[in-house]
């Protein structure tokens, strides 16, 4: 195994009782299955940018805010 295929190194630390190793395994195993499940599962969404936007973003003006869209009244 390689060292970018290996997960850190976590601690186990039993507070109360006494865990039996088979019991200590079938923890580890359902954690880590939770933890592969929630890992798959996070993924971030990322928006997409067209190129026209990419390209136009700077040719825009800003909003002005001083202008009140009432103005045309007469």
């Amino acid at each position: 195994m390689s060292a970018e295929n290996e997960a850190p190194a976590v601690e186990i630390q039993v507070l109360r009782g006494t865990a039996n190793e088979e019991e200590l395994a079938a923890l580890i195993a359902v954690l880590s299955d939770a933890y592969l499940a929630e890992e798959a599962d996070a993924v971030a969404v990322q928006r997409t940018v067209s190129a026209w936007e990419r390209t136009q973003r700077g040719l825009r003006a800003p909003l002005r805010r001083d202008v009140p869209w009432g103005r045309f009244r007469g």
